[in-house]
């Protein structure tokens, strides 16, 4: 069996006119929600056995707020420039590629992939996954590469708790 986490990033900053998208940061609101997130997730499941992140300033920000939370070396968060993609297609393609010595998996991606994947892959319909809104599917299959319609297991939205 084979477990996924995905992270959407946190709420980021539009007040930079002059910085490409990939280069946006958290807002102080998103770096706070992160916090917050990143320890109830932490309280509520086992450490993954990898850390995926896009790398976009914005999620991997996020990726490394939940590094710390999880005790988990930042050297081996694992940075993938295909996530940037707003395309659902490179994070399936991400996921399917994981290595099978990995049984749980933390990804840090965007929309609208995101909300696509967990309506394909999860049993449950979910609208919109929100900024800092995490994920939690769980698969029969050995092998990542064989993922197929999985089992909702968790969704802990920001918006649940006051933060």
């Amino acid at each position: 069996m084979k477990t996924l986490y995905i992270v959407r990033h946190a709420k980021s900053s539009w007040d930079y006119e002059a910085i490409e998208d990939i280069d946006r940061p958290l807002k102080k609101k998103g770096i706070k929600a992160a916090y917050f997130m990143s320890k109830l997730l932490q309280k509520k499941i086992g450490r993954p056995d990898v850390f995926v992140s896009s790398s976009a300033n914005r999620a991997l920000h996020t990726a490394v707020i939940f590094t710390e939370a999880f005790k988990f070396p930042f050297v081996n968060l694992k940075i993938n420039k295909s996530l940037y993609s707003f395309s659902d297609g490179y994070l399936v393609k991400t996921i399917r590629a994981l290595d099978d010595g990995f049984t749980s998996a933390i990804i840090f991606s965007h929309n609208h992939g995101i909300n696509d994947f967990v309506n394909q892959f999860g049993n449950e319909k979910i609208e919109n996954v929100p900024t800092c809104g995490i994920v939690g599917i769980k698969f029969k299959e050995d092998h990542w590469k064989n993922i197929k319609k999985g089992k909702t297991i968790l969704k802990e939205f920001p918006k649940f708790y006051t933060i």
